[in-house]
């Protein structure tokens, strides 16, 4: 029964060959938890407050625009604060001439209903054809 000494110096190290994936999964799971957590945020830049309605969400086939009038009076279109006058040129060169490009009006509640009515009936004077009121989430029956 010999026993075989070996030296530790003697045999070469071969270089791992597998990757370890741990810590790339790791930081994967971070980031996709920081973008579902900003993600909601990212969608309406101006402060809001809409009503409540119980209607159903309606379908995204392209990215609409977004026209916001906040409590204020002051209208935004995405995040840019525009005047009335220039509301309908500045939508027209945003999209690009085209009259079938989806628009979202977004009031906040305690604004004038009418404030809401004059930017819609300049986009329909304007020709645009697909202008929808946002409002927020369904109330639930409990809340009624």
């Amino acid at each position: 029964m010999g026993f075989k000494i070996q030296n530790n110096r003697s045999r070469k190290r071969e270089p791992m060959s597998e990757i370890n994936v741990t810590p790339f999964v790791d930081v994967m799971l971070v980031l996709l938890i920081i973008f579902m957590v900003t993600a909601p945020m990212l969608t309406a830049g101006v402060a809001v407050n809409l009503p409540d309605s119980s209607a159903n969400s309606l379908p995204d086939d392209k990215e609409p625009l977004t026209l916001s009038i906040n409590a204020k009076g002051e209208t935004f279109i995405q995040e840019t604060q525009v005047e009335m006058g220039q509301l309908v040129p500045k939508i027209l060169a945003m999209s690009k001439n085209r009259t079938d490009t989806r628009i979202y009006v977004r009031g906040d509640k305690a604004i004038d209903y009418g404030r809401v009515m004059e930017v819609m009936g300049l986009l329909s004077r304007a020709g645009f054809t697909k202008v929808a009121l946002i409002s927020g989430p369904p109330i639930s029956k409990s809340k009624k």
